[in-house]
């Protein structure tokens, strides 16, 4: 489906009359539907971006709620997306890649049934939400390769995401990460620009928990509007051999309004013996994300890595990232 025509069908779907939630209340599935229109009504003023293919993983399992908000708004936002994670939380498996085998038992949350004994399998009312019986490197690659192409007559992504985790991915965490493996991989090995979400807020929660938490949600908006930055900054979207680690602060307080979330450019590790940063709030030396997104002042570390080595970019990467968000980015208070 072409993006134009894809944007289309859900400006028509958010905006009609049966999307307005005027559905009888005791249908099957009928508060999941009403908790996906919130999302997709919230974020309609997002759709005059310009509509592109994403492929969508995460470690947490494709069954995650963070994931499906995200996938919802990104869909909202007019955006042709693929979700492909494993069929469990895989959490902690870095850059680990092994074929999927036949699944016997049930998927996260109960969200596959046991005995299916496919490797991969999808959701049959919603087939662009898919499960890989592996690793998030795995079900990236899969997602790539296998998954989405079908969807996009034959065409590859343009953008690939991942998360947000359940969980910070700072500094040490990020070598361990298997959220931030899956964009490294798609970044490194498929040269697509990618990118790694992750909240603070923790805890996991299945995709059908109703009322939906407000994090997932405030989640959702906030790293569909960094993916709106991104896509409308123009090709290429990001340097070669780069993703963006972007960690996403605790939703309470002040915090719990996606209008008070700000974003910082950061870095990943620690820059004691590093070569200078981009020039940028009058300094050479970035902050470290841990301390962006530790703050209580709502703010979103966005950092450049390289996709080599899971540290932070040089300089001159910085600075086309720089360039690009210029007009997103804010300074520490």
């Amino acid at each position: 489906m072409k993006g134009a025509d894809h944007k289309t069908r859900i400006k028509r779907m958010a905006r009609s009359q049966w999307y307005s939630l005027s559905v009888p209340a005791n249908l099957p599935g009928v508060e999941t539907f009403k908790m996906r229109s919130q999302i997709l009504l919230a974020l309609l003023p997002a759709l005059g971006t310009e509509a592109i293919r994403i492929i969508h993983a995460n470690d947490d399992g494709w069954a995650e709620l963070y994931t499906r908000s995200f996938h919802d708004a990104l869909v909202a936002a007019g955006h042709d997306t693929v979700l492909a994670a494993p069929a469990e939380n895989k959490s902690g498996t870095a850059s680990s890649d092994a074929e999927p085998s036949p699944r016997t038992i049930a998927c996260q949350y109960d969200s596959c049934p046991a005995n299916t004994n496919q490797p991969i399998g999808r959701n049959e009312s919603s087939p662009r939400l898919n499960w890989v019986n592996s690793f998030p490197v795995t079900s990236m690659r899969y997602g790539i390769d296998t998954i989405a192409p079908p969807f996009w007559h034959g065409q590859a992504p343009e953008l690939a995401v991942s998360g947000p985790n359940v969980g910070s991915n700072v500094y040490v965490q990020v070598h361990f990460s298997g959220t931030v493996g899956a964009a490294v991989f798609a970044a490194k090995e498929r040269r697509l620009p990618a990118i790694a979400f992750s909240g603070l807020s923790s805890g996991t929660l299945a995709w059908n928990t109703i009322p939906v938490p407000t994090r997932s949600l405030v989640y959702a908006q906030v790293a569909s509007k960094l993916v709106d930055a991104v896509v409308s900054s123009g090709k290429p979207y990001l340097p070669e051999d780069v993703f963006l680690n972007v960690n996403l602060p605790k939703v309470e307080g002040k915090c719990t309004d996606p209008h008070n979330f700000k974003f910082v450019l950061s870095r990943i590790n620690v820059g004691l013996f590093s070569a200078k940063d981009v020039y940028h709030c009058g300094t050479d030396r970035l902050p470290l994300e841990a301390s962006v997104a530790l703050s209580d002042d709502c703010l979103v570390s966005v950092s450049v890595g390289d996709a080599n080595d899971k540290t932070t970019a040089p300089k001159e990467k910085q600075d086309i990232v720089l360039n690009k968000l210029r007009g997103l980015f804010t300074c520490l208070p």
